[in-house]
């Protein structure tokens, strides 16, 4: 089995729903949440003129790879209701693959660690909740010593 954490964000419809339906659909797919950060409400990240954010992270358990992990996601997201928007626009939810493992991967479809996770509080925060130990596999960094470093 693999641990993931995955980051959770809304910030259209009902975004508290959303990211708990984002739950419900990942256990039903055969993956075990083990942890999961309280909801934080946060403002937007690159397009600054949307509604606010709603975002948590979750340590998962699960048996598929990394790039089935993704699949599943996205099928996820699909299901809730998510379509293709501007790149950092509004959207119902935002599923992200933080950590697989200690994995170093980089694929046209996937990038684990998350490439750009490590410079938005709205992620790091979460995600200290649950994992402050958790180290970045390329900088050796704790999850806790990246949001402590934070320039916000």
């Amino acid at each position: 089995m693999s641990i993931a954490y995955i980051s959770i964000g809304s910030n259209l419809g009902n975004r508290e729903e959303n990211c708990a339906q984002a739950i419900k659909l990942i256990e039903r797919n055969g993956i075990t949440v083990r942890k999961q950060s309280q909801m934080y409400e946060t403002e937007p990240w690159g397009v600054k003129d949307q509604p606010k954010f709603i975002n948590m992270a979750i340590e998962v358990e699960t048996d598929k790879k990394s790039e089935e992990l993704l699949r599943v996601l996205k099928e996820i997201e699909k299901e809730i209701g998510r379509t293709e928007t501007t790149k950092w626009g509004p959207r119902v939810i935002d599923l992200d693959i933080l950590f697989y493992n200690d994995l170093i991967l980089k694929t046209p479809d996937l990038e684990i660690p998350h490439p750009l996770f490590h410079e938005r509080a709205f992620v790091l925060k979460p995600l200290c909740e649950i994992a402050p130990d958790k180290k970045h596999p390329v900088t050796g960094k704790t999850v806790k010593e990246m949001s402590e470093n934070l320039k916000e």
